[in-house]
């Protein structure tokens, strides 16, 4: 059988019903994250419809989608930059973000930047054990701006990961680094994830990438989950699986060859640029 459909190694699963979900939490432990008809529209553009998701404690998820797909509303609201009253949304109270940009305080050293907003003692001994863990102990007194790319983003999961989030939100944030770069810091937050076990959502582009980090995949298109794949095989052996899934999940994301006839408006599919809140738009 081919690997990528043996089910003792890759789980080919439809997006769960509602009463799929909770029978299912029911059974197990609670969910570190748990989302019941969540729905967000600015003006009458709705972003997010009625969206079902539970993430598993320690569970690590990505999800996919095209732009104007409603990601980063969801990830503004799982990080609680948005509000979500009267909703069914809960969500842990100690949660961190990790951003594309690594938001570094120029003006801090780096240690200083990783103990921002710590609380209680020892904080500066709490920030060199989280920079010695992303390999920066050599860089602790370092000004943000002599570092260099792969640099900058260890430091801003030493500064996520320093106050022990239950859940770990991250927002592309190997977009930037080169191809070699990117490898090896997801080698990183695999064993960063594995000693800390927070639940993770990675939003991304990167089909490859959630592959190979990931325990389940979402694809959200329009504001709802289209596609689910939970992946079994380990992820050192996910080599011989990735093309068949990979071709699965681009064509989930609409992508495909461009025909001489196609309509780049139809293809492309741009959406409006929508202002994250209607009240205060710039």
């Amino acid at each position: 059988m081919n690997a990528l459909f043996d089910s003792r190694r890759f789980a080919q699963v439809a997006p769960l019903s509602r009463d799929a979900i909770v029978a299912q939490t029911q059974e197990g432990k609670p969910p570190a994250v748990r989302l019941r008809g969540f729905t967000r529209s600015f003006g009458d553009n709705a972003i997010i419809e009625d969206l079902d998701l539970d993430i598993a404690p320690g569970e690590f998820v990505s999800l996919l989608g095209r732009s104007g797909s409603g990601k980063t509303t969801l990830l503004r609201t799982l990080a609680g930059l948005d509000r979500a009253d009267g909703q069914d949304v809960a969500i842990p109270s100690s949660r961190a973000v990790v951003f594309q940009d690594s938001r570094l305080l120029p003006w801090k050293r780096v240690w200083q930047n990783v103990a921002l907003g710590l609380r209680g003692k020892d904080i500066r001994a709490r920030a060199e054990r989280a920079l010695r863990e992303v390999g920066l102990a050599h860089r602790l007194d370092a000004w943000p701006l002599t570092l260099s790319g792969g640099e900058a983003q260890r430091a801003a999961l030493a500064r996520a990961l320093v106050r022990e989030p239950q859940l770990l939100l991250m927002d592309e944030p190997f977009a930037a680094l080169d191809a070699l770069t990117r490898f090896r810091v997801h080698e990183l937050v695999l064993r960063l994830w594995t000693a800390h076990r927070p639940s993770i959502l990675l939003v991304t582009h990167d089909v490859d990438e959630a592959i190979a980090l990931s325990d389940r995949i979402l694809v959200l298109d329009k504001g709802r989950i289209v596609a689910e794949e939970r992946i079994e095989a380990p992820r050192g052996e996910r080599l011989a699986m990735t093309g068949a899934l990979r071709e699965k999940l681009l064509g989930c994301l609409g992508t495909g060859r461009i025909g001489d006839d196609d309509d780049l408006e139809a293809v492309f599919d741009d959406k409006p640029n929508i202002p994250f809140s209607p009240s205060n738009p710039f």
